[in-house]
């Protein structure tokens, strides 16, 4: 037994990336430190051309039939495809009394934008007096969620989270606790992004974030992230239920921290940070040397990389000198509400691997970012426990623990 409950296995994962659709493409590419970076522009209706992540191979055609398409934001087509290979991966059939205890938790940090988006330029720049006629079911946060519901005929409870960058953290983090309390027998939780459009791009550029020429976390002659978009969706079960049917326990989820700085809504606060990690190791009752690797949130900005790094010293002391610390946005880029799902579902893949991602693109050290980076190579080394690392505008951090 966890403290406080019962245990948490993952079963499944699924994801949609800048590296490809699915978790073979995802994880080969971290490995291996191959970005989906790309230029973009009249694509996604941008004017101008511009650096970002967008996901790879994907054709919504080979999906889903046109008149599903007509119902789906890119957002959601992402998180229904992502849950589709969870499932899959999982082996799992809901009958009717599995769905009854099936939670569906989906994290996006901004929705249906590119249907607003596109809602807004027919009215207020082509002159229009209408919008597509579903752009509120297609819009709305908690589409993907209720989509996943109808998808699978779950009736558990189903709901989104949005939180910025930390939304797909806290949704695995808050349904891991309704199986630990035993609320629920099985969750599908994760999050979904689809962001890269005229608006969201000029939005960010705007706050002087975004990197020009790559994303390089933690490095020095970093100058900021790369926007990406995706979904990554895992599937929670009670442990005992997993193991009575026979599933394939790939990691478990053990603990779960979230809180807020109350401080600066832009700037990351390292004791902040700093208590977020402590909570999600005090709730696993794990001891800070039990952790073998970090997976950051690593945005490659100048104040979020060093106050992370200040709060992994902060949290670690002497044991900071033995951490391996990565962050996989140098290959999938910051999928936003997506992004901690990503990087959740990179960790179970480093853990079942024994191998840690390496930060790619990484340059040369920073004097202010001082730990094991994995810089450029992955590394063999057996993985007992991780943590994942989330940090949000609004001052919202959420981090998960793993063990093998």
């Amino acid at each position: 037994m966890t403290p406080g409950g019962r245990r948490v296995a993952v079963t499944g994962c699924g994801c949609v990336s800048a590296l490809g659709v699915g978790v073979g493409p995802f994880w080969q590419a971290a490995a291996a430190a191959r970005h989906g970076f790309r230029r973009v522009g009249t694509e996604f209706g941008l004017t101008g051309d511009w650096l970002a992540a967008p996901a790879a191979d994907y054709r919504p055609a080979e999906h889903f039939d046109a008149g599903a398409l007509r119902f789906l934001d890119r957002n959601t087509q992402f998180a229904l495809v992502a849950a589709r290979e969870a499932v899959a991966m999982a082996g799992l059939s809901f009958d009717a009394e599995l769905a009854e205890r099936a939670a569906v938790v989906m994290g996006t940090g901004v929705g249906g934008i590119t249907t607003l988006e596109e809602g807004y330029a027919s009215l207020y720049g082509e002159r229009k007096d209408r919008v597509h006629p579903f752009t509120v079911p297609r819009s709305m946060s908690n589409a993907a969620a209720g989509q996943i519901s109808v998808a699978f005929k779950l009736r558990g409870p189903t709901f989104a989270l949005a939180s910025a960058c930390a939304s797909s953290t806290h949704a695995i983090g808050e349904a891991f606790l309704m199986l630990r309390t035993g609320r629920a027998d099985v969750a599908i939780a994760g999050g979904s992004e689809a962001c890269i459009s005229n608006g969201s791009i000029r939005a960010w550029d705007a706050l002087r974030v975004l990197a020009r020429q790559c994303c390089r976390p933690f490095s020095a002659g970093r100058d900021g992230m790369v926007l990406g978009e995706g979904a990554g969706v895992l599937v929670l079960e009670d442990r005992e239920h997993a193991l009575a049917r026979g599933a394939s326990v790939l990691a478990e989820i053990v603990g779960y921290g979230c809180n807020a700085d109350a401080g600066d809504l832009t700037l990351p606060s390292q004791d902040g940070i700093a208590a977020a990690m402590r909570r999600a190791l005090a709730d696993a009752g794990v001891e800070p040397q039990a952790i073998d690797y970090i997976n950051a949130h690593g945005t490659g900005t100048l104040a979020n990389d060093v106050s992370e790094t200040r709060a992994v010293r902060q949290v670690f002391g002497a044991h900071a000198e033995r951490l391996a610390v990565s962050s996989t946005k140098g290959v999938h880029g910051h999928a936003m509400g997506a992004t901690g799902a990503l990087e959740t579902i990179a960790t179970v893949q480093a853990m079942r691997a024994g191998l840690l991602p390496p930060t790619a693109n990484y340059q040369g050290p920073d004097p202010q970012c001082d730990l094991d980076y994995v810089p450029n190579e992955a590394r063999a080394q057996p993985i007992g426990a991780a943590l994942v690392n989330s940090f949000a505008f609004g001052g919202l951090n959420a981090v998960l623990c793993l063990a093998r």
